[in-house]
């Protein structure tokens, strides 16, 4: 099957409300966007601002309670857990702020493992460990375990996984919030060359160097979308 037509992800009004108590919090109130191959979408806003819990929804990992997400074409929301992790294994790349890594494996173990959870994908060119170690510059860590890695180097090994399948879509939380000066501009560029072949990326970051490098930007306050 090729690229499904349309936009890489879709999502359409999306609530999420999270109750403590009787006391309850909206995190999302009716966000709607769509990101397309070949575009990077910047998500700012401040903390606690349904960042995370946006990109939760977008990964199917969190489901929301209104709305739905539609990805490579295919709904996503209110799926069966086997339906959401085969799209995810697919067609998106996830990057979260943490737990990104399987402790007992080595960093080119993790990767390995999601290469054999997706399978070929035809129009994906699924990269060697150590070329997309080398990416993120993380080449001759391929060996460690994610205990031995610093918080920098976490995120970067992370985002090597995230990218094992070739991704139509990256969903990347604050990729560049653990990196010194120079490995953020070595994140950017290789996120902006995931857009120069074609792919989706959507980045929430607090970083003024990554949404300047976006090609959009989409502000969220109190779990709505801003106006520009």
């Amino acid at each position: 099957m090729g690229l499904a037509p349309g936009p890489a992800l879709t999502a359409h009004e999306l609530y999420r409300f999270y109750h403590t108590g009787d006391e309850e919090t909206a995190a999302l109130r009716g966000v709607s966007l769509s990101v397309h191959r070949g575009e990077m979408v910047a998500v700012v806003g401040p903390s606690g601002s349904g960042k995370s819990t946006l990109m939760a929804c977008l990964a199917g990992l969190d489901e929301p309670d209104g709305g739905h997400v539609v990805v490579a074409g295919a709904r996503l929301t209110r799926r069966p857990e086997s339906h959401r992790a085969t799209l995810r294994a697919r067609h998106i790349g996830v990057l979260l702020q943490s737990g990104n890594l399987i402790e007992h494996l080595t960093v080119a173990g993790n990767i390995a493992l999601a290469q054999s959870l997706a399978g070929p994908r035809e129009g994906s060119h699924q990269a060697a460990p150590a070329e997309l170690l080398a990416g993120v510059g993380l080449t001759g860590r391929a060996g460690a375990r994610p205990s031995t890695l610093s918080g920098g180097e976490a995120a970067r090994a992370g985002l090597a996984v995230a990218l094992a399948n070739d991704p139509e879509i990256l969903l990347a939380d604050e990729p560049t919030a653990e990196v010194d000066g120079a490995n953020e501009q070595r994140v950017l560029e290789l996120l902006r060359h995931r857009v120069e072949a074609g792919r989706a990326v959507l980045v929430a970051t607090h970083s003024t160097r990554v949404a300047a490098g976006s090609d959009r930007v989409v502000r969220i306050v109190d779990g709505r979308i801003a106006d520009a």
